[in-house]
């Protein structure tokens, strides 16, 4: 038996139960990646020497009985944005190509904390922006389904690493749809939780007030079990937020019967996929036989999304990025002429293109001339666009529709049409705008053997409902993996 066939849950149950050892279950992880990483490339460093050794110490403690969590001994990958104390964490950006974290990432603690072995960090678009981890400085990743395609982003390596059965489950960040839209086209399953859930301390920043942590797994019960372990307060983040309901578990034996769904009309309109459409019109379907009330409505503003989470994400970028240049850590030029010389070169030869590009369009927004143009009347849309949610679900349990208005395109084409890449976020971003939770999960293949993803999105705080949904419709599908994992 392949143990990363396995779920994360049930590969946990069988180390616990002694029928492997969590030093097994690692070695097959990095013996996976190593034989599939030429032709996927999830991963910017791989954290060999460490994972064994950490094995080694989870199994021991399983065997004392000072481990005995869902995900003890079980091998996990983790997004380059991340801080991993001793291990390099680069954003995918040659600007921290050298960038050694003195401290983790509370998320990441939670989960090491709970047993799991962290085998290496993975590819990303640089510095988590774009939509397809093809703004990598350290090479492109490549989709597990078809590895002409792009696997989505920014969590495009986390979300190809399960794909790929490469480890059992990674940790994403979602900006504004970047654990949900690349676990779309790889055909896993993912949560962006709601705002303030999951600490952001140890996560680099690009858009401090959408950022968030979350689970990308191979079904819905992993992710609610990763999610349970990594949701807690922390007073070192000071969006950190106290919360009673985080046993996310339990939602996932309580259905949908009775359970009010609504459809947005304009999610089902001009742009989206046919087949798309057709898949996410079927889990609609299932979900009514099972008891839910399924009907469409009219969720208004969803054309603003898109710009008004662009120029908030830009303008916020601008402010966080502005701390990389080459004085204290990073990269830093090699030849230059006094400090302002420095800033300049250093900057210029550590960031990409796309990076670049929203430093320049946030400076821009930020400007004196143009803040109250730009950057004011976004703030003022964002306010407009959480109050159509609650209004939506004054009436709804859940809100559902596609991740993405397609499955995912070939290698290249997105990167030629920045705009175009920018549209490919509209059935996500307003979902961060309004800090909202919302689930990912695989609902059928195109006509090209590609994975569509279906999107279930919650009302604040309301993670468990989306979870029930989510479990209920997954309950009547069987997984289906993907070419690469079956080699």
């Amino acid at each position: 038996m392949n143990l990363l066939s396995l779920t994360a849950v049930e590969l946990g149950k069988k180390i616990r139960a002694g029928e492997v050892t969590a030093q097994e279950a690692v070695e097959v992880s990095l013996a996976a990646i190593e034989e599939k990483e030429p032709q996927v490339h999830s991963f910017v460093t791989i954290d060999r020497e460490n994972a064994l050794r950490r094995a080694e110490e989870v199994q021991k403690k399983i065997e004392a009985g000072d481990l005995s969590g869902p995900l003890a001994g079980v091998p996990v990958a983790i997004k380059d944005n991340l801080c991993t104390k001793g291990v390099l964490t680069t954003c995918s950006s040659k600007i921290l190509s050298n960038f050694v974290p003195t401290y983790t990432a509370e998320a990441v603690r939670n989960l090491e904390q709970a047993g799991a072995v962290i085998v290496g960090k993975t590819n990303m678009d640089e510095f988590a922006m774009g939509s397809t981890t093809e703004t990598s400085a350290y090479g492109v990743t490549k989709n597990p389904w078809n590895t002409g395609h792009v696997p989505g982003g920014s969590s495009g390596g986390s979300c190809a690493a399960v794909a790929a059965e490469e480890v059992s489950f990674a940790l994403g960040s979602d900006t504004g749809g970047s654990i949900r839209q690349p676990s779309s086209f790889c055909g896993v399953t993912g949560i962006k939780p709601t705002y303030g859930t999951v600490s952001r301390y140890g996560l680099i920043a690009y858009g401090s007030s959408l950022d968030q942590i979350g689970p990308v797994a191979k079904d819905v019960t992993d992710c609610a079990t990763i999610l349970e372990i990594i949701a807690a307060h922390d007073c070192k983040d000071a969006t950190s937020i106290k919360r009673k309901d985080t046993d996310f578990t339990s939602a996932l034996a309580d259905g949908v019967s009775g359970m009010k769904i609504g459809i947005p009309k304009d999610y089902l309109g001009s742009g989206l996929d046919g087949e798309v459409k057709d898949a996410v019109r079927n889990a609609a379907k299932i979900l009514e036989e099972q008891g839910a009330v399924v009907e469409e409505f009219g969720l208004s503003l969803t054309d603003y999304a898109i710009p008004a989470y662009y120029v908030i994400a830009a303008a916020e970028a601008s402010s966080n990025l502005e701390r990389f240049d080459g004085v204290k850590y990073g990269y830093r030029a090699k030849a230059y002429e006094g400090l302002h010389d420095m800033y300049k070169k250093s900057r210029s030869e550590g960031f990409g293109a796309e990076v670049k590009r929203r430093i320049m369009l946030g400076s821009f927004v930020l400007s004196s001339g143009y803040y109250d143009a730009y950057y004011l009347k976004a703030l003022r849309t964002k306010a407009l666009i959480k109050q159509e949610f609650d209004k939506a679900f004054a009436k709804y349990d859940v809100i559902l529709g596609p991740v993405a208005p397609s499955t995912a395109p070939r290698l290249g084409e997105s990167l030629c049409d920045p705009l175009k890449m920018y549209l490919g976020d509209i059935y996500t971003v307003s979902v961060n705008l309004a800090g909202l939770p919302g689930i990912s999960l695989p609902c059928g293949l195109d006509s090209k053997g590609l994975p569509i993803g279906l999107q279930l999105i919650g009302d604040c705080f309301q993670e468990k409902k989306i979870i029930s949904a989510a479990f209920a419709y997954e309950q009547t599908r069987p997984y289906r993996h993907s070419p690469l994992s079956a080699r």
